[in-house]
This record gives C-alpha cells, sequence and structure tokens, in this order.
C-alpha cells in the first residue's frame, strides 16, 4: 500500500510541476501589456508614464529574459511568495486569494457533496421504480447536458429579477457590514443561494443518471440473480448493489471535480460573487499575470489534492483494491 500511494503522489507532483508550468506561460502568451495597463491606470502625466514603467517592470521582474523569470518565479513559489497584484497595487496575491478563497469554498463544498449523496439517492430509488425512471430519465439528461452559466442566467432572471426572491448579485447587500448577527448571516445566505443552486441542480442531474444506470446493471449481474436464486431478500440484494454501483460515483467523483470547478467559477462571474472565478475575471480584464498564476495554483493544487483524498477513500471502501495491493506486495 506504502508503494501504491508513493507513487501515486509521484504521478501528482509530476502533473503539478506541469500544470505550473503551462500556467506560468499562458498569461505570458496573451495580448496586451499589464504594465502599460497600470502605469495609464495611475498617472495621467505624461512626462511620468517611462519612470514609472521602468519602476513597475523591476518591481515586477519584467525586465529579465523569460527563462530568468521562469526561474525567479519557481524560486519565490517555493518561499510562498505569490508576487503582487497588478490590478490591486500594492497587495499581495495570497492577501487576494485569501479574501476570495472562502467564498468559493462556501459554494463548492456543499454543492459537490450534497449533489453527489443526493443524486446517487435518487438515482438508486429511480431505479427501481418504473414511474419515477421514466419520469425523471429525460430531465436527468436535460440536467447533466445544461451549461453552468446558461442556468445561473436563467435562475437569475427568474429568482431574481422577475419574483425578487432573492438578490441578483454580489456576496452580501452593501449597506451591511461583515459580522456573526442573524441579520448578516441571513442575507449572506440569500446571497449565496442562486449559485450554489445552479452547481447543485447540473451536478445533481450526472449524478443521478450514473446512479440509476449502475444500479440497473448491478441488478443484472450474476451475483445478484445467484443471491435471488438462493432466496435472498430483495432489500438485500438491492443493498449489495448500491454499495457496488457507489465504486465507480466515486471514481467519478474525482473525474468531474475539474469540470465542477470550472462551473463554479463562470457562476460566480454571472452573479458577481467575490470568489476566485469572479477574481479571474478582474485579473484577465487588467492583465494581471500574478494573480491569474496565483488562482489557478490554488485551482490545480485543490483538484490534485482532492482527488488524492479521493483515492485513499477508494482504496478504503473497496476491499478488493486492498486485496490486490496486498497480493501485489506479496
Amino acid at each position: 500500500m506504502r508503494r501504491y500511494f508513493g507513487r501515486k503522489l509521484s504521478i501528482y507532483g509530476l502533473t503539478f510541476f506541469v500544470a505550473v508550468t503551462v500556467n506560468w506561460m499562458i498569461p505570458r502568451f496573451m495580448p496586451g501589456d499589464p504594465i502599460e495597463s497600470m502605469v495609464a491606470r495611475l498617472t495621467m502625466r505624461p512626462e511620468t508614464v517611462e519612470p514609472m514603467r521602468e519602476y513597475f517592470e523591476r518591481f515586477f521582474g519584467y525586465d529579465v529574459p523569460l527563462w530568468k523569470q521562469y526561474l525567479n518565479f519557481w524560486g519565490a513559489l517555493l518561499q510562498g511568495d505569490l508576487g503582487t497584484s497588478v490590478w490591486l497595487f500594492p497587495r499581495p496575491v495570497t492577501s487576494v486569494i485569501m479574501g476570495s478563497l472562502p467564498y468559493t469554498l462556501g459554494l463548492l463544498l456543499p454543492a459537490i457533496l450534497l449533489s453527489w449523496w443526493a443524486g446517487n439517492k435518487f438515482g438508486a430509488i429511480a431505479a427501481r421504480n418504473r414511474w419515477l425512471d421514466n419520469t425523471f430519465l429525460p430531465v436527468g439528461y436535460l440536467l447533466t447536458a445544461t451549461p453552468y452559466m446558461w442556468l445561473a442566467l436563467v435562475l437569475a432572471f427568474l429568482l431574481a429579477w422577475q419574483f425578487d426572491l432573492f438578490p441578483l448579485a454580489g456576496a452580501y447587500s452593501v449597506t451591511l457590514r461583515p459580522n456573526w448577527s442573524w441579520t448578516f448571516v441571513w442575507d449572506l445566505l440569500r446571497h449565496w443561494f442562486l449559485p450554489f443552486a445552479t452547481l447543485f441542480i447540473v451536478a445533481f442531474g450526472g449524478w443521478a443518471i450514473g446512479m440509476r444506470n449502475m444500479i440497473i446493471y448491478e441488478l443484472e449481474a450474476d451475483y445478484s440473480r445467484y443471491l435471488e436464486s438462493l432466496g435472498a431478500p430483495r432489500r438485500l440484494i438491492r443493498r449489495y448493489s448500491f454499495r457496488n454501483a457507489l465504486l465507480p460515483q466515486i471514481t467519478g467523483l474525482a473525474l468531474q471535480l475539474g469540470a465542477v470547478v470550472a462551473g463554479a467559477l463562470v457562476t460566480e462571474i454571472v452573479f458577481s460573487y467575490p470568489g476566485l472565478g469572479w477574481v479571474t475575471l478582474k485579473a484577465v480584464e487588467n492583465l494581471d499575470f500574478y494573480l491569474l498564476q496565483g488562482v489557478f495554483l490554488f485551482i490545480v493544487a485543490g483538484v490534485l489534492v482532492a482527488n488524492f483524498l479521493i483515492d485513499v477513500v477508494y482504496v478504503l471502501v473497496d476491499p478488493r483494491t486492498r486485496l490486490g495491493m496486498q497480493g501485489r506486495a506479496a
């Protein structure tokens, strides 16, 4: 088992290295000059433009060759320094990300976990209820194919614009200050609901369809027919079928993490929710290389860590994997 996880860590480490390198390269191929954009925003006097440009090029390290910029980037990264934001100069990138990260995690964690749990439960029920199966199957496929941005726009138009049930944008009302009062918490939840509902609904359809298909497959498997011929209770057969069908869903959770994170970023932009998605948009608009690198770094690291944890959970819940690993070790 130690060798298995050592190999997994090596693969994830290599993936992280390649992803961070690509992450460093992509912003530098974007059209535009971040220093020029920043200088134009900070000064109006022509005689100060060139001195300020030279100063910021030295400050951000753009006055050296690309290969040296790359080495400097890794040197700073290993020290925990993600640089200074061009958009919010002189605020550190780490500070900007830490201010937005709780909002993104507050959307992602409940949406991923609740949609996975509810989708698997509902799919298992639909697999053994013909009426519910015939009713939900087309709806589930429709939800799975729905783009996050489109559903976010529909919910914003109907529930926020037309019926005024929820706020349209932001994380809380501009008239409130963050505190632990019930008034602020309730206002925070009302702003949170529409972005959360967008992520939950799309993901729910996919998990329900996946579990429904897996349950039907497991109920037709040889072990299910054998248990049925022995007179085992139908409820016991369904319980075994559900547990076996859950294993591919755990693997699917790891595969879908990237798509859910991308959906969260797009959803935050639609609702102007101040998470990493909204920060990414502002970084692109302001050609903020360091902030883009920092956001993508957090996303890549988060997805890789989550995938590794899911690998660990899979080994713990599937005894066949553990037996196979012990057999190879022997």
